[in-house]
């Protein structure tokens, strides 16, 4: 489990490693940290059966946030192979750049520019903008999630820990979140990022 907490702290960690460590930690009574490894995991490799492990971890029949539509699948698969992808476009760019600069002069038609154009385009996007989403899960109990960023924001929802959060931004000692398609705000110290 060292040297698997190591890994997992430098952010190597594959999703077998991490069912490793969350059935580790269920065996030595950490349910907290066997919950955060099996949420993880299910980033990776979403499955109905880990929602199904983490509620009876968690004693909970109904868990928010754990819905993955068709299209968060494919970005998540598209982040998973993200330096793939760049490496692939680099090349069909490089190869286009080349079959350019060896015909010289004898391409003065737009046309010839517009593959490396698109190529240059979808690099700078798959680099900047290809992320997984910010989520975080819920960890402490009972946690209190808020309309505004104070103390004194009116009441949303009583969670107990299990739940996950899409986090939006950050205020100060607050996330602002996504809570059952609403703006909500939850303390920073009840959560943990993934």
């Amino acid at each position: 489990m060292e040297i698997y907490q190591t890994n997992y702290q430098l952010g190597i960690y594959s999703p077998s490693m991490l069912l490793k460590m969350a059935f580790i930690s269920e065996g030595i009574g950490d349910k907290e940290n066997a919950t955060l490894y099996l949420s993880k995991y299910y980033d990776l490799s979403p499955n109905p059966q880990t929602i199904t492990k983490i509620k009876s971890l968690t004693g909970q029949s109904e868990l928010v946030g754990y819905q993955v539509s068709d299209g968060m699948r494919f970005v998540l698969f598209l982040v998973e192979f993200k330096e793939i992808i760049v490496g692939a476009l680099t090349l069909f760019l490089i190869i286009s750049l080349i079959f350019l600069w060896s015909k010289g002069n004898k391409l003065t038609e737009a046309r010839f520019y517009w593959p490396s154009v698109i190529l240059i385009t979808l690099i700078f996007a798959t680099n900047n903008f290809l992320k997984a989403q910010n989520a975080a899960l819920v960890t402490n109990s009972p946690t209190l999630i808020v309309s505004q960023p104070s103390a004194g924001g009116e009441l949303v929802d009583l969670v107990e820990p299990g739940h996950r959060v899409k986090i939006r931004a950050s205020k100060d000692i607050w996330y602002e979140v996504e809570w059952k398609e609403k703006t909500a705000y939850i303390r920073k110290d009840n959560v943990t990022r993934l």
